[in-house]
C-alpha cells in the first residue's frame, strides 16, 4: 500500500467553515456571550492542506469549560467531559472530538514539564504553542469572522514545508522537551523540514528529554513508526541525540566496520530500510516494531572470523530476549503485542532456510506452528529484510520467498497445523492413566506434538491416542480408564 505525502496550502479551504453546523453553533454562542473565540491548531493546519482531521480545538478568552457546555447544549451533544486541572472540556459531535480551553499563558520550571498557567489572550495562547503551523487560528467573532489569525507566519511555513517555533526554540524546547519529539513526529508525518535553528536547539536540549515520561515518549515514537516513511523520523532522532535518551540499543546498530578488506553494512540504516519496506505493505504497529527490533542484538553478537568474515550468530534469539526489557523500559504493553514482536524477532531468519528445494514438510510445519497467526506478518518482515542494492540478487531472494509462501500454503492446506492444539489434552492423559498433574504429562504431550509436526502421525485423535498409550507404557504408566478416542 504505497503512500505519498502531497498537499497544497490553500487558504480558500477555510471558506465556508463558519457556516458548518458545529462552527455555526460556536459563532452564535460567541456572539451571545460576547467572548473572543477561535478555532486553533491542528484542525486549522490540516484543513489548509486538505488532510483529514477528527479533532477540533477552540480557544476562548474566558471560561472554556462553561463555553463548551453552552455549545454542547446548542448541538444537543452528549456528555461534556471537564478536566479542571487543565482548564479544558471535551465532547463528541458525531465522530469528531471537540475541545475547548481558555486562552492562557504559561511559564515552566526547569525540572518539570508542568507549566504555571495564567489566563491570557489569543496572542498569549498562540505564543505558547509548539510550532507556527500549530498556532494558526480562525476567528469565530463578528468583525473578523472566518479570518485567519497568524501572527507568526505559520501559513508561510506550511507553504515552505518548514517546522519552526513561534518563540526562541531554546525556550520552547527547554520549557517542554516533549516538543522536540513532536517536531520530529510532525516532520515525518507531514514530510516537512525542521528549521536549522530548531534542529540545533533540539540537539542542544536533547538531555532535557529525560524529564519526560516513557508513556509520552512512546506515544510520539509510535506515531513516527506509523508514518508513511518512518525512516525520516528515526534518522532525525539519531542525528539530534534524542534516540540516545530512550533507545540506546538502536543507536548501537549505527556504523560499519572493516577488517582485512571485509566490511559489513550499517545495521542502523539497514533497519530503517526494512522498516520503510514493511510500512509499504502494512499499517500494523507491532509488525513495524518487529522491523525496528529485528536486528537489535547484532552489535552484541558481532564477531569476525578470518574465514567466514563478519558473523552475528544467534542475534535473532538474543534479540528476542531483549524485546521484553525494551518494552518495559518504554512502558509499551507487555501483553500479546509484545509477544508478537518477540516472536517476529526470534523467527525472522527461519523462512530463509525453507528456500531450498529439499526442505522437508516437517520444517514447514514447525514454522507454521511456531508462527501461528503471525505467519503472514513474518513473511512481510522477511521480504522487507531484503535490502540488497544488487537487483539480480534481490530478485532471486524475493523469488525464493515466493517459493516459501507456496510451500507454507500447501502444507497448511494439507496438515492444518497453524495454531493447532494436539488432539490429546493433559486432562485426557490424567484420566487415561489415573495420575495427578506431573512432568510425565508434559513429556507425553511433547512427544505427540513432535510426532504430528514431523509427520510421523497425522493430526488426528485416534493415532495420537495410540502414541499416548505407548509413551505411557515406556514411563511405567498403565491405563486405568479409557476415555472415548
Amino acid at each position: 500500500m504505497s503512500r505519498t505525502t502531497s498537499y497544497t496550502v490553500d487558504p480558500a479551504r477555510l471558506d465556508g467553515m463558519v457556516q458548518e453546523p458545529l462552527f455555526a453553533a460556536v459563532v452564535n454562542e460567541a456572539a451571545l456571550q460576547d467572548i473572543a473565540t477561535f478555532a486553533i491548531g491542528g484542525y486549522v493546519r490540516d484543513r489548509l492542506i486538505g488532510r483529514p482531521c477528527k479533532d477540533i480545538d477552540f480557544v476562548v478568552e474566558g471560561d472554556g469549560m462553561a463555553f463548551a457546555k453552552a455549545v454542547a447544549r446548542r448541538l444537543k451533544a452528549g456528555e461534556v467531559h471537564v478536566f479542571k486541572n487543565f482548564g479544558t472540556a471535551m465532547f463528541m459531535h458525531g465522530d469528531v472530538q471537540v475541545e475547548f480551553v481558555g486562552a492562557r499563558k504559561e511559564s515552566y520550571r526547569r525540572d518539570s514539564r508542568k507549566p504555571d498557567v495564567q489566563p491570557g489572550t489569543i496572542r498569549d495562547d498562540q505564543e505558547r504553542r509548539d510550532f507556527t503551523i500549530n498556532a494558526l487560528a480562525v476567528s469565530m467573532n463578528a468583525g473578523g469572522l472566518g479570518a485567519l489569525v497568524d501572527p507568526f507566519g505559520g501559513i508561510l511555513d506550511l507553504d515552505r514545508r518548514i517546522i519552526r517555533t513561534p518563540l526562541d526554540p531554546h525556550i520552547t524546547f527547554s520549557d517542554d522537551p516533549l516538543r522536540m519529539m513532536r517536531a520530529i513526529r510532525f516532520t515525518t508525518q507531514l514530510d516537512l523540514t525542521i528549521d536549522e535553528a530548531c534542529l540545533a536547539s533540539i540537539t542542544r536540549n536533547a538531555e532535557r528529554l529525560d524529564i519526560i515520561s516513557a508513556e509520552r515518549i512512546h506515544s510520539e515514537l509510535n506515531k513516527i513508526i506509523l508514518s508513511h516513511k518512518p525512516s525520516k523520523g528515526f534518522d532525525l532522532l539519531l542525528r539530534t541525540g534524542l534516540l540516545h535518551r530512550f533507545l540506546p540499543e538502536m543507536v548501537e546498530l549505527q556504523g560499519a566496520e572493516e577488517k582485512f578488506g571485509i566490511g559489513h553494512k550499517d545495521n542502523f540504516y539497514h533497519t530503517l530500510q526494512v522498516l520503510d519496506n514493511v510500512a509499504e505493505n502494512s499499517d500494523d504497529l507491532w509488525l513495524r516494531w518487529g522491523a525496528v527490533l529485528h536486528d537489535i542484538a547484532k552489535p552484541r553478537t558481532k564477531r569476525f572470523d578470518p574465514k567466514a568474515g563478519w558473523t552475528f550468530h544467534g542475534h535473532e534469539d538474543k534479540g528476542a530476549r531483549m524485546v521484553p526489557g525494551i518494552f518495559r523500559k518504554l512502558k509499551l504493553p507487555l501483553d500479546d503485542k509484545m509477544k508478537k514482536v518477540k516472536k517476529l524477532v526470534a523467527l525472522h531468519l527461519r523462512p530463509i532456510a525453507l528456500t531450498k528445494d529439499e526442505v522437508t514438510d516437517s520444517a514447514v510445519r514447525r514454522l507454521l506452528f511456531d508462527a501461528g497467526d503471525d505467519i503472514d506478518d513474518l513473511m512481510i518482515l522477511c521480504r522487507a529484510d531484503i535490502t540488497s542494492k544488487n537487483e539480480k540478487k534481490k530478485k532471486r531472494y524475493l523469488a525464493n520467498y515466493d517459493l516459501v509462501i507456496r510451500k507454507l500454503a500447501e502444507v497448511e492446506e494439507k496438515d492444518r497445523v497453524r495454531n493447532f492444539q494436539p488432539p490429546i489434552t493433559g486432562e485426557d492423559i490424567m484420566a487415561a492413566f489415573g495420575i495427578p498433574p506431573c512432568k510425565a504429562i508434559g513429556d507425553i504431550k511433547t512427544v505427540i506434538k513432535d510426532a504430528i509436526l514431523d509427520g510421523t502421525i497425522p493430526n488426528e485423535r485416534e493415532q495420537a491416542w495410540d502414541l499416548m498409550v505407548k509413551e505411557g507404557e515406556k514411563l511405567g504408566l498403565q491405563l486405568t480408564k479409557r476415555p472415548d478416542r
